[in-house]
């Protein structure tokens, strides 16, 4: 059955082209400069020297036109071959110094904007591994990708290159000005009159480019979902089971052509006004020219000062154009730091506690406690759990049965702190497990789900990554334990073998074993066992289960079945209709009072 998220994507998928809601929008606005400027803030200092040889760089570089003027108008008609040589060595170690002081400053610059890039990739990776499964389950894979990929890698140009180009422009902007009214205030006034049309027309782009980038970010997320539905190796599977590949083909054509669109009209958005503003940038130096020709101003200007303006002007043109462009680069990727901020500022549902209770993993003795626990997921109309007490003392087994949404699952997830109860507490030892670190937590409490998943690596790593200083013995020891090492051990790289794409390198009862193996490897005082022997035969099964009944003792094993062969010998059994405990007992006394577990059993 689709869920409600599932039902939305698909709906928004059929659309057509992406569209930006209100909300979108408004929270595009809502981000502040301020904000994006504090990703700056540790590297002050470097932007500092950036500044200082960006400013020493425009000063020297401000020395050209000048130089320029007194080989014109003095060392060429004086013939003065000496001045000459002085000039133009002084025209070449201008070049030579702002070309040195341009590589460190893209040293440097470059260097921030990697680290601050590198920071906002891990803090968005980091964040999100905080979350909760509630998050994941109404999330697309894809979009969670696309942010981290697509919106993140959208702002490379912007993060690393924007501060000193602002500052490289602005610097250079101001210097140029004091020049040109230096040389002839006059002429410089003729230069200012492309100012306003200049900034109304940049403002108008920029908001163009930024409502476009909106729709192409969200065009990227629904283009990654489908490559993650389509080309995963359950979506392949699935694919070519239900003859769905040609409608995925075409699901993806239609996104990507989109994507062309988009991409076309990001280009061209205010392309024809840029066009404009170029003439008319062009045409100032004409006039000038013109102004220096007419009778009032005839001999006022020299040509060496005329072509010294002219040379100022054209400099100044490049950094007015560059700070135009930064303008709408910067408005344009508004809408990706919206983005990433929107899953920075996700509030963490299960979070560490603020003053965590000392806990030591390895004296845990495992009484787990229910009291008055409740659960409700959000957006359901009605709880999962309600009112459930449980005692499940130290080193003993609990069984929980039912029929399919009647909350087993739910249950289980809670040990492991998966979610957190909306009511009542679940203690360890008396502990809140709220209270512990969650470091701690996952130390005491090992689950082994219905759902195996195996990393793309070896045999060995996949069991190593619960405990990364175990030794081959240890790993071994675990296997043999899970009735699985015998035919790793037959394999041609053993331990070494790739398990493939989501372990479909084994069958479903191997990749359970080693989930099995892998879980044990940590030695939890606390097994969660949710349907953990679904996929095995009736043989395996009973291999499995006689293992798990020997590494049980000691330890507290909350089991989570369909099969009531696996639960036979629990010392409690909890029967569980709509979130309530309807029945409890152990096997016998529940078959004798011929109630919910015995229609079950029967």
């Amino acid at each position: 059955m689709a869920s409600p998220q599932t039902n939305r994507d698909t709906s928004r998928r059929g659309r057509g082209p992406a569209t930006v809601t209100a909300a979108e929008k408004a929270q595009a606005r809502d981000v502040s400069l301020r904000r994006i400027g504090m990703l700056f803030s540790p590297y002050r200092w470097q932007l500092a020297v950036v500044s200082a040889i960006i400013a020493a760089s425009s000063l020297v570089g401000l020395a050209s036109p000048f130089l320029l003027r007194a080989v014109i108008d003095t060392a060429l008609p004086d013939r003065n071959l000496r001045l000459l040589a002085w000039l133009v060595g002084a025209m070449v170690a201008v070049a030579a110094v702002t070309s040195a002081f341009g590589v460190i400053q893209t040293w440097i610059s470059t260097k921030v904007g990697q680290h601050v890039m590198h920071e906002l990739r891990t803090s968005v990776f980091t964040h999100l591994q905080r979350q909760s499964i509630a998050f994941f389950t109404r999330t697309r894979t894809g979009e969670v990708q696309s942010r981290i990929q697509n919106d993140i890698g959208g702002m490379e140009s912007v993060v690393t290159s924007t501060a000193t180009s602002i500052a490289s422009n602005l610097t250079t902007v101001v210097a140029t000005s004091v020049a040109m009214v230096a040389l002839s205030w006059r002429l410089s006034l003729i230069s200012l009159v492309v100012m306003p049309p200049a900034i109304f027309l940049t403002r108008k782009v920029a908001r163009m480019r930024r409502a476009i980038t909106t729709q192409q970010q969200r065009e990227l997320a629904d283009l990654n979902v489908t490559i993650e539905e389509g080309l995963s190796v359950n979506g392949i599977q699935l694919a070519k089971t239900m003859g769905t590949g040609p409608a995925l083909i075409q699901r993806f054509a239609g996104s990507s052509a989109r994507l062309i669109d988009l991409e076309l009209r990001s280009q061209l958005a205010g392309r024809w006004r840029m066009a404009s503003l170029t003439i008319i940038f062009a045409a100032v130096p004409a006039v000038i020219y013109l102004a220096a020709g007419l009778p009032v101003s005839a001999g006022t200007v020299s040509i060496g000062t005329l072509i010294a303006f002219t040379t100022l002007q054209n400099a100044l043109f490049r950094p007015i154009t560059g700070l135009l462009s930064t303008s709408v680069s910067v408005i344009s990727s508004l809408a990706l730091f919206a983005r990433i901020f929107e899953y920075l500022d996700l509030p963490v549902e299960v979070d560490e506690p603020a003053h965590p209770v000392s806990v030591d993993p390895a004296r845990v003795t495992g009484h787990v406690r229910f009291e008055g626990v409740g659960f409700t997921y959000p957006g359901a109309d009605r709880p999962a759990l309600a009112g459930i007490d449980l005692d499940v003392p130290a080193g003993s087994t609990l069984a929980l049965v039912g029929e399919t949404g009647s909350g087993k699952t739910t249950l289980g997830s809670l040990v492991a702190r998966l979610y957190d109860p909306t009511r009542g507490s679940v203690r360890i030892d008396g502990t809140d497990i709220r209270d512990m670190r969650l470091a701690d937590l996952a130390a005491i409490v090992g689950v082994v789900s219905q759902e195996t998943y195996l990393l793309h690596t070896t045999v060995r790593e996949n069991l190593r990554y619960a405990k990364p200083g175990a030794t081959d013995a240890e790993i071994e020891d675990a296997a043999r334990a899970a009735q699985i090492h015998d035919l790793i051990a037959s394999l041609p790289d053993g331990y070494d073998t790739m398990v493939g794409s989501r372990g479909h390198r084994f069958s479903g009862g191997e990749k359970q074993r080693i989930a099995i193996a892998r879980t044990l490897l940590r030695d939890p005082r606390v097994l969660v066992l949710d349907e953990a022997t679904s996929a095995l035969d009736t043989e395996t099964e009973r291999a499995v289960q006689q293992a798990f009944d020997t590494l049980a003792r000691g330890r507290t094993t909350i089991t989570i079945a369909h099969r009531l062969s696996t639960v036979r010998n629990a010392d409690q059994i909890i029967v569980l209709d709509h979130g309530r405990i309807v029945e409890a007992g152990d096997h016998a006394s529940l078959l004798a009072d011929q109630g919910r577990y015995a229609e079950l059993a029967a």
